[in-house]
């Protein structure tokens, strides 16, 4: 079983995320489950999301206090919280930030840190801040977890009532992201 830990801040779309991993693992194949946690946070606060993948029933239902995977959307967390308490030497860390990875205040080896700049994508893209999609195609690339066209579909999926422009934008996001 691979279990997902992602790290946010209310309003960037960590349970989105989350549950968008899930519906591409569903879509290759696999089974999943996706929950947040969060209490009565407020927008900016952090917040954690899970995902577990397996090709297995999943019959667990906990928080993931050891991941496989840590994805943090916003480079500034790793400065004011541990984000990567419960991690340990084969933890992946998939992070969105413009800076070089031995830069980054995160305990765990370098070969396991993969940096994408989602913002700058999502910026070109979307012209906001929407890095929650975008770092998911670093997600697939990086991890072989679910793959490109998996993830296409879940967005498809997810966004279907938001309409084509949407959908189209996210999948080139996520595709820029995956070549990055």
């Amino acid at each position: 079983m691979y279990q997902i830990r992602i790290h946010g801040r209310g309003g960037q779309g960590v349970v989105t995320a989350s549950e968008l991993i899930a519906i591409a693992a569903f879509e290759d194949g696999m089974n999943a489950q996706a929950f947040p946690s969060f209490g009565v946070e407020r927008t900016g606060a952090p917040i954690e999301a899970y995902t577990r993948i397996d090709k297995k029933f999943i019959r667990i239902r906990e928080h993931i206090y050891n991941p496989d995977i840590l994805i943090i959307l916003d480079p500034t967390l790793p400065e004011v919280t541990d984000v990567a308490h419960g991690c340990n030497l084969k933890t992946k860390v998939i992070i969105n930030t413009s800076k070089n990875k031995k830069d980054l205040p995160i305990d765990l080896p370098l070969s396991n840190i993969y940096t994408v700049d989602a913002t700058k994508i999502a910026l070109e893209i979307f012209g906001k801040n929407i890095a929650n999609t975008t770092i998911l195609g670093a997600f697939a690339k990086d991890t072989k977890m679910i793959s490109l066209e998996g993830l296409k579909r879940a967005i498809n999926q997810k966004f279907k009532k938001k309409g084509k422009n949407i959908i189209d934008k996210n999948i080139k996001a996520i595709e820029k992201a995956y070549n990055f």
